[in-house]
């Protein structure tokens, strides 16, 4: 069974990313909600989980400009798809959420499944520290916007700055800005 998450489906900037995770035998059971855990505490469970052997992970991501192409519903789904074909062979799949993947595979849908199913936490963990580590990338690449902090959500500062330079690269152009 591979549990699902995404993060960044609120962002203003940035990509989509999904995360499918298979765990064989673990003493892990302790990991919880990447909501639930500091930026340390993610990193340091991220660094167990993607060297574990007895767990196969894949990463999706779908760009801003995809986003902008599709909408963010359908580039989640997508980004869950590219999650899942990294596996060698799931045979059911739970996703995070109410909505289902194209895909042959059975699945099923759970909200809060990143609260509920071990495989979904860790999923979400990985999911969301390989996009924090994208966004503080892309803060080198666009500094004014404050990307290293605000990963690209929509914070007083990050509508400050997008009202004083506009947007840049890696902003979604379907999304409103509003003002601040």
């Amino acid at each position: 069974m591979a549990g699902i998450d995404e993060v960044g489906r609120g962002p203003l900037a940035g990509p989509v990313v999904a995360c499918a995770v298979i765990i064989g035998r673990s003493d892990l059971h302790y990991i919880k909600d990447s909501k639930q855990l500091s930026a340390k505490q993610r990193e340091e469970i991220y660094s167990i989980l993607t060297k574990h052997p007895d767990i196969e992970w894949g990463i999706g991501l779908v760009s801003e400009k995809i986003i902008d192409k599709i909408n963010i519903l359908e580039a989640t789904k997508l980004a869950m798809q590219k999650a899942v074909s990294k596996l060698k062979e799931p045979d059911f799949l739970i996703l995070d959420g109410n909505f289902s993947i194209k895909s042959d595979i059975p699945q099923k849908s759970i909200i809060k499944a990143d609260e509920k199913v071990f495989s979904c936490s860790c999923a979400s963990i990985i999911a969301k520290v390989t996009r924090d580590r994208l966004m503080i990338k892309y803060d080198k690449k666009y500094p004014c916007y404050g990307f290293a902090s605000n990963k690209g959500y929509p914070t007083k500062y990050h509508r400050a700055m997008l009202n004083k330079y506009g947007r840049c690269g890696i902003h979604r152009d379907s999304f409103h800005y509003g003002s601040t």
